[in-house]
């Protein structure tokens, strides 16, 4: 039997989805079902100062219209915590029609509930409001002079400053300095499936049907919200049709979708509209960076400064942390991260694929090209050059990888090829450019103890269970690999539960730690199992493993026997059917390191890009994306390889075409629909190859998995900004690259 880990094996859920078999949260009937929908706020800050219901009450169907006026009480307000740790994990520290307050555009003012979904919206449309509004601010231009430094930031997480060495001197003192500010436009998560909760109560408790990327999450904060024992709460989440860290956190709807249910007294399904996945669960901020570099003639690093000024909400410091992976991935003795942050009339932003990072190395690796281009160094020459063996305090890499990255990156793509010179190769009317960056993102141990269990029958078949999510990313199908060969038997004779708080706890699987930490558990009770069949079968007298020392004996194919003597065995079933046992289960769990390991946390990578550019219309075209990683130990390549795909397609979306602004006038999205808001379609999509670099990691848990969630998206944006310059000799500073800033005159040449 060929270990199932490694294998590219097909997804375990695949028939499912595509023949329609996979249910979503949306599409959960129950009987009695009604339907609620949010009237959000049309003004960005002020007052509500009145509400006419009475039209919508009327309609046939309408149920209830609940208010700031009739509404229940939350039985404690949300508090921003290091979530996702054990603890609630509200999206932020605020819950709306508590009182009649209008913190920003969107925020839920009113739920309407109806017999069915097209009455709901009717009825919801017929709700007026009246508001004093008040004065507004919504963009970091609106109140750059208001900006503070934050002391904590991530949802407390992560320090507002991180600092070494003396930069200030040490910029004074080098040779060559490089400075560049960046803006980026806020992005948004654009899941195929949106938000969405059905709430249904039963003799004092609830049952959720919420699409979450953690359903131990959603459970703590609505237990806390709504002042219940989790005991009396159990959230199902059957299958999740994308999460990208908008579903990381838990947003007002799904309490209010409880809160609706309790009231008129039948199982209530919430689902947010296209619309409001723009002002209900979070998003990446705007934000400015701006990055000096000093270093020597020699292109080697002396200083790095690393600043970025962000827009939060009212209530929380939130902003993604964009300096994990400047103050580690070159070797700098003095070293600023600072974040500043603006309270706006903003919801309270939160994760997005890569968040802190993508943004960060983009800052970062821009620099680094101009740095490059300033010193005559090649681009992969000089992150070699400047690479860090060591974290910031002497540390080892728990695995590295990164010089290996950079260099099958570079052998991959065809860089050697390469001629540095701007503007040097045409074909027609496009100039073609190509363009590198690093990429790395921090691994996070933040998750408390994880658990799994391992469940043998007396057929010899097997079913492991862990209250992770199937949110697109394969987990069902590598925990079944993993669980296959911790148990000894054959992937068809396992299936893996997930998605239900009934089974063991496991945290969200946020900052690409879902494999690292679900696999590891699954492993444990796999081994804790065959462990406790083997102990079994030694001590039973009918066995012929009786009296066997038990570290002799293996386990191939769901069939102990001593090593030796492999003819002389029996199966799991044998065991279990001649003491009359229906099944065997055990328990496993795993504890992660603590957070101050004395090894760095990185997983690295290396992103190549090739662009087409039209510099009189301003056109980019991606013709090639190529990428290496070392992930750690890849528990099913096709998987992983679409994972980072996934995120390199991303990157580029963020690079040329993803991008929101506020109107300050009304503090509303520019866009909030997928026809203005552009994501790439298959025609913009290129050639993109992935390679893996293997390395081995004994530190982040028993199988030495890293996780490739983030990694991938991480550097894209930089690799392709800098293969634009090389195309066109024109450096742009801001993202998305539009058309406008590449035609003439609207950007510096350099």
């Amino acid at each position: 039997m060929s270990p199932a880990v490694g294998t590219p094996v097909d997804r375990v859920d695949g028939r499912d989805k595509v023949t329609g078999g996979a249910r979503y949260t949306a599409e959960i009937a129950l009987p009695g079902l009604v339907y609620a929908v949010i009237v959000g706020a049309a003004v960005p800050a002020g007052r509500v100062t009145a509400v006419r219901v009475r039209a919508a009450l009327d309609q046939p169907g309408t149920l209830a219209v609940l208010t700031h006026e009739n509404l229940e009480r939350i039985a404690a307000p949300p508090r921003l915590l290091p979530s996702l740790v054990g603890q609630a994990a509200p999206g932020e520290s605020f819950f709306p029609m508590q009182d009649d307050v209008v913190h920003y555009h969107g925020q839920p003012v009113a739920v309407v509930v109806a017999d069915s979904h097209e009455r709901a919206q009717y009825a919801a449309s017929l709700v007026e409001i009246d508001y004093e509004r008040a004065p507004s601010l919504t963009t970091i231009d609106e109140g750059r002079d208001r900006a503070y430094e934050a002391e904590r930031l991530f949802g407390g997480l992560a320090p507002g400053r991180n600092e070494r060495g003396d930069v200030t001197t040490a910029l004074a003192a080098a040779p060559v300095r490089v400075e560049t500010t960046l803006r980026m436009a806020a992005n948004h998560h654009n899941t195929l499936e949106p938000s969405a909760t059905t709430a249904v109560w039963h003799d004092g408790r609830l049952t959720l049907y919420d699409s979450t990327m953690g359903v131990r999450a959603s459970q703590l904060t609505v237990a806390q919200l709504l002042g219940l024992p989790l005991s009396r709460i159990r959230v199902i989440t059957e299958y999740v049709g994308g999460g990208f860290g908008g579903k990381a956190m838990v947003w007002p709807h799904v309490t209010l979708a409880a809160m609706a249910a309790r009231h008129v007294g039948r199982p209530v399904k919430l689902v947010l509209t296209r619309p409001q996945t723009y002002t209900s669960h979070g998003h990446r901020e705007e934000q400015e960076q701006s990055v000096t570099l000093g270093a020597g003639e020699d292109g080697r690093l002396t200083a790095i400064r690393h600043e970025k000024l962000s827009i939060t909400s009212p209530f929380d410091d939130w902003a993604e942390p964009a300096t994990g992976v400047s103050s580690q991935l070159y070797a700098v003795d003095n070293y600023l991260g600072v974040h500043r942050l603006i309270k706006g009339n903003t919801m309270t932003p939160t994760f997005t694929r890569g968040p802190g990072e993508t943004l960060g190395v983009f800052a970062l690796e821009t620099a680094m090209d101009e740095l490059a281009t300033r010193v005559g160094v090649d681009p992969v020459e000089l992150r070699l050059r400047n690479r860090a063996g060591t974290d910031p305090y002497g540390h080892p890499w728990s695995s590295d990888g990164f010089a290996e990255c950079l260099r099958a990156g570079a052998e991959t793509f065809g860089w050697q090829q390469r001629d540095p010179r701007p503007r040097s190769r045409r074909e027609g009317d496009w100039l073609i450019g190509s363009g590198m960056a690093a990429a790395a993102y921090p691994i996070a141990f933040f998750m408390p103890v994880q658990h799994a269990r391992a469940r043998v029958y007396a057929d010899g078949s097997a079913v492991f269970g862990a209250g992770a999510q199937e949110f697109g990313t394969g987990a069902t199908t590598v925990m079944t690999q993993v669980a296959a060969d911790a148990l000894a038997v054959s992937l068809d004779a396992v299936r893996f539960e997930a998605g239900d708080t009934d089974l063991p706890n496991t945290s969200s699987a946020v900052g690409s730690s879902g494999a690292m930490m679900v696999s590891s558990a699954v492993h444990d009770a796999g081994v804790q199992l065959r462990d406790r069949l083997v102990a079994m079968a030694v001590a039973d007298p009918k066995s012929p493993l009786h009296g066997a020392d038990p570290a002799t004996i293996g386990v191939h194919d769901g069939r102990m026997a001593v090593a030796d003597r492999p003819d002389d065995g029996e199966t799991y079933a044998d065991l279990l059917q001649r003491n009359r046992l229906l099944d065997v289960e055990a328990l496993g769990s795993w504890t992660p390191p603590p957070l101050d390991t004395p090894h760095g946390l990185l997983t690295f990578g290396a992103q190549f890009a090739e662009v087409a550019v039209d510099a009189d219309l301003g056109l980019v075209r991606v013709r090639r994306l190529a990428g290496a990683f070392a992930p750690g130990r890849v528990l099913n390549p096709k998987l992983a390889r679409s994972q980072l795909m996934g995120g390199m397609l991303w990157g580029l979306s963020q690079a040329l075409l993803e991008g929101n602004r506020m109107d300050p006038r009304s503090g509303r999205w520019a866009a909030n629909n997928l026809g203005e808001y552009l994501v790439p379609v298959n025609a913009d999509a290129p050639d993109v190859t992935v390679e893996f670099i293997e390395v081995q990691d004994p530190v982040v848990g028993p199988l030495g998995v890293k996780g490739v969630g983030e990694i991938g998206q991480v550097g894209v944006a930089a690799a392709i900004a800098n293969a634009v310059f090389h195309a066109t000799g024109r450096r742009i500073r801001e993202l998305p690259i539009t058309a406008e800033l590449l035609m003439p005159d609207q950007a510096t040449r350099v």
